[in-house]
This record gives structure tokens, sequence and C-alpha cells, in this order.
């Protein structure tokens, strides 16, 4: 008879297999082991060992399990497979899975992510940015760029082109700088905090666009033309994806390529005549090469027996005859080149194919694979730019301007708002270069990029908003002195190219990322999918079977872990933060879990659950949010003045984890199963809180004194040396503030104890102040100069009527600058 000892004993064995996650075959072998000890013990019944013999013959005996269990269910899931057309197919595929991978199957193994090289800049890289960058950014003025020129100096393009910043990623055997994904990006960032529109104007010749698909795909040919030239800013290129009917959705392209015969040069060759009508096309009104993504056909026959090809991309000269650029869009907030191109009845040569006829149809994957590595590069440079500029100013601004005679970010209203601009600020650096060191490890992780296209840009949207409501009526003049105005009045950019992020969120990071991350489900299909059925079920069966034991063990680690409150899982570090990396493990298991469940249970309807798997979608991205500010403090050196940063950054995290599993649990369909999943994964109830008053505090008082937190939070921003730079106004009057504090404290302590009284304005007050031996003249003259500089960097521009009407040519500014 089995007594209450003896299954006791097997549940524990059991248990303990499924936490460490240990084979099956090893499980089995430990049972068996238990048995025979406890045998010693007790008589041990029958049916524990009958019931460890069925499954260790199920176990064993491959040919039984394949013909009885596994080859009915592999028909099963074959026929609720759901079908899969070719772009989807190809975006599955497209990309590597890298650290998300890790923190998707539920036990991440978190000495590997800290084993990852440093990121870091060259020398040659360092200077370029120090120096070069540097001057570019001197070059440009972002007022007359956007509201009187739109455009960038001549100057600025000529000095881009010779110094080769439109060829930063074409290797140097082709005359480019061949520069790292986080030089790439270290630039564009620094580039973005003078000007938006000239940040826009380096990155997409370097992200996205005929140069990144021929390093990839190109012929020798093809690279040996064009790659030169585009180094040297010889050729502006251009990428046309984007069209009226087809933005996310590429599969809808309806811009068409017909194989025929045609004349080109005075010959008859085998071509394309090419039909398109594209917008939002950056750089297309300048370009003299443009890349071009269309639907082929071959209706001919001309290259083989299938008639539709598939999406392919051609790059085509721009004067060639009947291409059409010119025209511009106008972008809110910015003033980047950006126009329409449209053709009818083009004829290229089939040689005008990126990678040459053998890469006809090939188009989507080759866009995918080459936009997963770009969208992790150039629009979080541009959106950690946004935070550090918010973070410098705002906070120089916050202790310059005074109500009630108190530096505004003494007020508590406002420290909140300046608490979210320094904490998401650290979270921008952290994850922008955690991002492009994994593209710099031969990456290319579209799971992980997208999440960092997303969040990052949300966070600046989030930053450049508090910025806005800090600065008041500072920030909503437009004028030469207004740094944050054409930030804020373009954010919606970044939120809308390269995959808008209601898009991203609600279909790409799960969507992709369940599939792609998993260990199993997308091998299973794979395996499914493979036209030998024979070798199908043989690979299926392996999967099947290791997939059952991975959702027991996930389901045994969640419960353990939220039992415990995750204390047994080892630390890969001393001190605070290793409890982070405990807690960070106990929601990647119940990621793991929930997820395996809700594929079980949705099957293919789950990517059309959106507003469902997107919330499994948030925990993902919260998990990667948090791995990149644990990484970026270690590759720091953990200093000290960070934890509190860390703090903040991870404890937030956290919480919208477990925000975001209580939405998936409570509008789950079958109530009762979101009960018991809320019950597992919080066996306490929720613990996890947003950070509080006193750390805000903590976090927001380097951001209103000169320290070294704040120079390494800002590091690669432009902040002009002189006063009438408009970051370089409010920089100098706050250092100029700064270091009078003592006398301000001076006259302060004087007037409270009667030795002085205030006059009628601050002169007449430091002219008594003087007089009565107070202070010195020299003190006086120091304190009246950081005065006069805090009163002009709160001032606002002005302008005439005709200015205002008219615009720079025919109207001058006012001389006068309005409080």
């Amino acid at each position: 008879m089995i007594t209450l000892g003896q299954i006791l004993a097997l549940l524990v064995v059991l248990w303990v297999s499924a936490y460490k996650r240990m084979r099956t075959g090893t499980a089995l072998v430990a049972a068996a082991v238990v048995l025979v000890a406890m045998s010693f013990v007790w008589d041990v019944a029958i049916v524990p060992w009958v019931l460890l013999g069925l499954f260790a013959v199920v176990y064993f005996f491959n040919d039984l399990r394949k013909d009885k269990i596994t080859l009915p269910i592999f028909k099963l899931f074959k026929s609720v497979l759901p079908p899969m057309n070719q772009t989807e197919k190809d975006a599955l595929e497209a990309g590597d899975v890298w650290w998300d991978g890790e923190l998707f199957k539920g036990n991440p193994e978190w000495s590997k992510l800290l084993s990852f090289p440093k990121p870091e800049l060259s020398k040659e890289e360092r200077d370029f940015v120090d120096n070069q960058a540097t001057k570019l950014c001197e070059m440009v003025d972002d007022w007359k760029v956007v509201h009187e020129d739109k455009d960038l100096p001549p100057e600025a393009w000529e000095y881009m082109k010779k110094e080769g910043f439109l060829g930063m990623i074409i290797p140097k055997e082709y005359g480019g700088k061949g520069f790292s994904a986080l030089a790439h990006s270290t630039v564009v960032q620094k580039l973005a905090t003078r000007s938006g529109s000239l940040s826009v104007s380096v990155m997409v010749p370097n992200s996205l666009g005929p140069a990144e698909l021929l390093l990839h795909y190109g012929t020798d040919e093809q690279k040996n033309h064009y790659l030169p030239r585009l180094a040297k800013g010889e050729e502006i290129p251009c990428f046309a994806l984007t069209g009226p009917e087809a933005g996310s959705d590429a599969g809808a392209i309806p811009d068409t390529g017909i194989i025929c015969k045609g004349e080109h040069e005075g010959k008859e060759v085998v071509g394309i005549r090419l039909n398109w009508n594209k917008r939002y096309i950056t750089l297309a009104p300048v370009a003299t090469v443009l890349g071009l993504a269309f639907k082929l056909y071959d209706p001919e026959g001309l290259l083989g027996d299938t008639e539709e090809l598939g999406i392919t991309c051609a790059l085509i000269p721009t004067d060639h005859k009947g291409v059409e650029v010119g025209n511009r869009h106008y972008p809110m907030g910015q003033a980047f080149m950006n126009g329409p191109t449209h053709g009818k009845d083009v004829f290229i040569p089939i040689d005008w194919i990126i990678g040459g006829k053998d890469y006809a149809g090939k188009g989507w994957r080759m866009l995918v694979e080459c936009l997963s590595a770009g969208r992790g590069i150039s629009l979080p440079s541009s959106a950690t730019a946004t935070g550090k500029l918010s973070y410098r100013l705002t906070g120089a601004y916050s202790l310059l301007r005074t109500q009630f005679k108190t530096s505004i970010g003494h007020f508590q209203g406002v420290e909140e708002a300046l608490a979210r601009i320094a904490g998401n600020t650290y979270q921008l650096e952290a994850m922008r270069i955690m991002t492009a060191g994994a593209v710099d490890l031969s990456c290319k992780p579209s799971v992980v990029t997208a999440i960092a296209k997303y969040h990052m840009t949300e966070l600046a949207r989030s930053v450049i908003t508090d910025a806005m409501d800090i600065h008041g009526g500072r920030g909503v003049i437009m004028g030469e002195r207004n740094y944050l105005s054409s930030g804020y009045m373009s954010m919606p950019i970044s939120i809308t190219v390269e995959g808008a992020n209601i898009l991203t969120r609600n279909l790409m990071i799960f969507g992709q990322g369940a599939v792609r991350c998993h260990p199993f489900v997308f091998r299973e299909m794979q395996a499914a999918s493979n036209p030998d059925e024979k070798q199908g079920l043989e690979e299926f069966d392996s999967l099947f079977f290791r997939h059952v034991g991975y959702g027991v063990s996930n389901f045994i680690r969640t419960l353990t872990l939220g039992l415990t409150g995750a204390r047994i899982v080892k630390k890969p570090v001393s001190g605070k933060t290793g409890r982070y990396y405990q807690q960070l493990t106990r929601m990647s298991s119940a990621l793991a879990m929930v997820s395996d469940l809700s594929m079980m249970i949705f099957g293919g309807d789950l990517k059309r659950l959106e507003r469902l798997s997107a919330r499994l979608g948030d925990v993902l991205s919260h998990l990667y949010l948090a791995s990149t500010v644990l990484k970026y403090y270690e590759d720091n050196g953990r200093p000290e003045s960070d934890l509190p940063y860390v703090d903040w950054c991870v404890q937030r995290s956290l919480y919208e984890m477990q925000k975001a599993f209580l939405d998936f649990f409570n509008n789950l369909p079958m109530k009762g199963l979101g009960r018991v999943l809320k019950w597992m994964v919080f066996p306490f109830g929720t613990k996890y809180k947003m950070p509080n008053d006193k750390l805000e505090h903590t976090i927001v008082k380097p951001m209103m004194s000169d320290n070294e937190l704040r120079d390494r939070i800002t590091l690669d921003s432009y902040i002009g040396e002189s006063d009438d730079d408009a970051a370089g106004r409010i920089e100098n009057a706050f250092k100029k503030v700064l270091a009078t504090a003592p006398i301000e404290k001076t006259l302060r302590k004087a007037m409270k104890d009667g030795s002085l009284t205030q006059s009628r304005t601050r002169e007449e007050t430091v002219k008594t102040a003087v007089a009565a031996g107070i202070l010195t003249q020299e003190e006086a003259d120091q304190y009246l100069d950081a005065e006069a500089a805090r009163l002009d960097a709160i001032q606002v521009d002005d302008y005439s009527k005709e200015y205002i009407v008219n615009g720079a040519k025919n109207a001058k500014k006012s001389s006068q600058a309005a409080a």
C-alpha cells in the first residue's frame, strides 16, 4: 500500500527534477533510485513501479512512442497549424535570437549576459565623435535649418560628404569608415542633440538603404561600383519602400515590375518594366541613386517557371529615364529631405536587381534582416539624444528658474517630472549601448531591436513631454533660444517610422518573439512543414516531448519561485542588485509558463488577440529593459552614484511587468483560468511597487549640480560654448549660478540676521552688501554677472510682425527678448 511518505518522497524527486530541468531519462533514473531506497524502509506498492515502468517504456522505446503517441499528435499539429504566407515566413525566419531567447525560456543564464564584452568605441571612432561630429554640429543652426532655410547649409552637406558621414557603415576597403554599430549610434546621437534634421540626414544612408543592402547581398560588380561612391558622398542614396497603400503590410505593395525584353544603351536586353508610387522617402528629393522595393512578375517565363516571384529590390540612378524625384514632404518640426518618388513604365536591365537576378523575389527577407539591425541603431540613438538634452538642460533650467524665491526644481511636483526624465534617460543610454553592442556581435536580433525601437521612442516621448511641462512658456515659444520645440514637434516622426509603435507593440514584439525566442515552437513548426514527413516526424518527436518537459518545468519553477520570493535563485553578483536578478528570473519563468499556456489554448488566434499578446510582449520588453540597466551598471564598474538610477529603472520595470501580467489575467476570456494563473504567479499578492519619493529625490539631485554622473549620463551631447548658443546659454548660466551659490547664501544669511536690508533691486542690495563689508567687490561683480546670465537664460524670443508673416528673408528679428 502506498503511504503518504512514499507519495511525498516521489513528489519531491519529481518536483526537484522539474525545477532543475533535468533530462527525462535522468529524472526517471532518480525516481527509480528513490523507489529502491524506499524499499529498504517501507514495503513499496506495485503502483509506483508500474507507473514508472510505463513512463520508461514510452521514453526509451522510440518506435513505439513515435507510432502510438507522436504520430497522432504530429498530424493534429499539422492540421491546426495556421496557414503562413511567404511574407510571414520570411519575417519569422529573418534576424537572430540573442539575449531575448534567454529571457523567454524562463531561466536566464545571467553569467552569459555579464560575459558579453563591454561595447566601446575605438580610438579612431572616439576621435571622430569628438572632432568631426562636433565640428559638423557647430556648422548647423537648427532654427535656421527648420524655420528659415528648410535645409542644411551647403557647407554642412559638403563636410558630411568629405568626412565620410554618409559612409560610416561602409568597410574601409571601399573607402568608407568601417565604423561599429556603437560608433554609428553615437555619432547620430550627438548630431541629434544639435539638430534632428542633421541626424536624420546622416542616419538614413547608414541604416536601411542601398549601402546596407549592397554589403549583404550585392554582387561584386555592384559593390565595386556603388560603395566607393556612396562612401565619398558622390552618390546620395534613398530607399523607397512605403507607399499610399502599403506601410506596415509590405506584402500589399502595389508597385510592380514585369520581366520582359527592352532596350537599354542601344541593345535589347532582358529587364524589368516598373511602375511605382512611393511616399515618405527620406533623401529622395536630393538622391542620385534610388533603392526600390516592388513585386516582381515573370509572365513570359524569361527567368523560370514561376510567374509571381515576390518582393524584389533594385538600384536605379535617379537620372534614369522615367524616374521622378524632387518634390518634398514637410515633416513636422524638421526640415530633412523627404519626399515622394514615382515611375511609370520605367525599363531597367535585370542586373540592376540588388544581388543580380538570383535575388529576384528575395527582397522581403533582405529588407527584414537589414531593418532589424537598423531599427536597433537609428531611432534608439535619436531617442537617447532627446533624453540626454532634456536631462542636462531641464535640470539646469530647473535651477535657474525661480518662483517664490526658490528654484522650481525644489518643488515636489516639478521634482516628480524631473525624476522621470532622470530615470528614463539612464534607461535610454543603457539600452542604446547594449542593443548597438548586440549588432556589433555580428548579430541581427530582430525581437530585441523591435523592443528597443518601441520602448525607446516611447520613453523619449515621455521625457520631452515632461521637459516641456517644466519649461512652461519657455518651451512653447519658438525661436533661436528654444532647444525643445523642434524635438517635441517631431517626436511623432520617430514614433511612426520603421514600423508605427502600435504595430511594433501589438504584432511584432510578442508575435515574432513568442515563436522565434521559444526554444521549441519555431522548430516544431519547421518540422511540421518539412516535405519529408518521415524526417519531420523524427524531428517533431524529439522536440515535442522536450517541449512537454519544458512546460512542466515552467509550471513548477513559476510556482516555486512565487512561493519562495525567488530567494532560492543563485545570484550572479553580490550586493543589492543581486536581488534584482532573482526577481527577473521569477518574471522570466512566469512569462515562459503563461506564454506556453496561451499558445496552447489560443494557437494561431493569439496573434489576433493583440491586446492580450501585447501585454506578454510588455513583460518580455521590461525583462530586456532591466537587463540593459544591470549590464550597463556592471560594465561601468558598479559606481555607487549609479545605484539609485539602477534601483529606479529596475523597480519600474518589475512594476510594469506585474501590471502587464495582471491586465492579461483579468482580461482572459476564461475568468477562472485568469484567477488560477494570478495566484500561481503572485501567490502572496502583488509586491512590486513604483519607485518611492525618496528615491526619486535622490536621482534628481545630480541634475541640478555639476558632477561626474551628470556628465557621464549626457556624454556625447553637443552643448555649444557660446552664450549665443541655445543650449550653451543655459549651460553657462547654470555653471555661473552654481559657482556663486555661496555668495547667494551669504546674502540670504545677512538679510535673515538683519545685517543687510533687501533693496528694491538686486543691484542695490548687492551694492549695500559691499558697502557693509558683507561682500567684496569681486564677489559682487561675479554674483551680478551670474544673475544677468540667469535672467538672460530664462528669456524667450520675440519677432517683428514682418518676420512672422514673411520670414527671415524679408524682415529682421526684433532686438528685444521678452520675459
